[in-house]
């Protein structure tokens, strides 16, 4: 770490603010502005400041951590490893800012000033609009924002705070502390081409060998951490990845690619003659999915947990206690 201190410092002592005082939103702003611009002088401009003003303030927080912030000696302004560090964490130390007041905000008026639900590729979207719609009929404060994630993804969005309620995980929110999931269903798929498929003319059931020899389609996990999940792939087997299962299912309507779909997206399509649904020697598969939510500590089905919970979120937890709710967002699929 780089620190501050010269020999006019020693002789002529001067009032070092305390650091709590310096670590203001405004001070991390103006550090990044001047990170950004390259220079005091054109973070000056930016923000409005005289220069000398600009300057006084960045030395103050300088004093107030004894370390160098910017590298002085080129004519640009660079920022020191330390410098990169406070920027780093004045991010961290604005979103916990930003969390404090939403909290309190919540805590005042019982809504939630924004709401994000994470829904996996496999919930119905024409459902979860239906559902959206019925929110802003409440004409609650509440802002909606909608996550489109895949398999280990959509929890991982709830965990790392991205969202506020996440639709289709594939694995039990429960066994994540502070977190509680319950079932929302099972959603088989079929293994689908097109009818121009070199598979759809050859006997069942498909052996591995065979679906082997043709590019599959796979939807990317969403997932920050690792390489996420890959189901249904044979080994060497090549294939086409794609952001969402909307994209998945186009590969297979043109017959680039083959793979498994979810039955009831896979059904309108071959009722219409546009896809041809084979058996495979391995069979059908089945996903069992479910939905989570951060947990109220010390709460439960108790009173007292659901006044400690946003109404946005028990809105919409009332909603997905309803079994045709449930039903509807893994069965309904709507063509595009």
């Amino acid at each position: 770490m780089q620190k501050k201190g010269n020999l006019s410092d020693a002789i002529t002592p001067r009032h070092t603010p305390s650091v709590r005082a310096v670590l203001s939103p405004e001070n991390l702003a103006l550090i990044e502005a001047v990170t950004r611009t390259g220079s005091m002088a054109a973070a000056a401009r930016e923000l409005g400041l005289v220069p000398s003003a600009l300057t006084y303030r960045v030395r103050q927080v300088e004093d107030a951590l004894d370390v160098l912030l910017f590298d002085r000696s080129a004519r640009q302004a660079r920022i020191t490893p330390a410098g990169a560090e406070l920027l780093r964490s004045g991010e961290h130390l604005l979103r916990e800012l930003d969390a404090v007041a939403l909290r309190v905000k919540r805590v005042a008026t019982g809504w939630e000033p924004q709401f994000t639900v994470a829904a996996d590729n496999l919930i119905s979207r024409s459902t979860l609009f239906e559902l959206c719609e019925a929110f802003y009929e409440l004409g609650a404060p509440t802002r909606l924002r909608l996550r489109e994630e895949t398999m280990t993804g959509t929890l991982e969005s709830l965990i790392s705070g991205k969202s506020d309620l996440a639709l289709g995980v594939t694995t039990d929110g429960s066994a994540y502390a502070g977190f509680q999931s319950l079932p929302l269903g099972e959603v088989p798929f079929v293994f689908a081409v097109a009818p121009h498929h070199p598979l759809a003319q050859l006997p069942e059931p498909l052996t591995d060998a065979l679906i082997g020899q043709h590019r599959v389609v796979a939807v990317a996990d969403t997932t920050q951490r690792g390489s996420g999940l890959s189901i249904g792939l044979l080994s060497g087997q090549e294939v086409l990845t794609v952001p969402t299962m909307e994209h998945k299912l186009q590969a297979q309507l043109r017959g680039i690619a083959c793979g498994f779909l979810p039955l009831p997206m896979a059904q309108v399509h071959a009722e219409a003659g546009r896809l041809v649904l084979k058996h495979t020697q391995r069979g059908s598969r089945v996903a069992r999915v479910g939905y989570a939510w951060r947990h109220v500590p010390g709460g439960g089905a108790t009173a007292g947990a659901a006044q400690q919970q946003g109404q946005a979120l028990q809105w919409w937890l009332g909603q997905l206690g309803h079994p045709q709710t449930r039903l509807a967002l893994l069965n309904r699929y709507t063509p595009v």
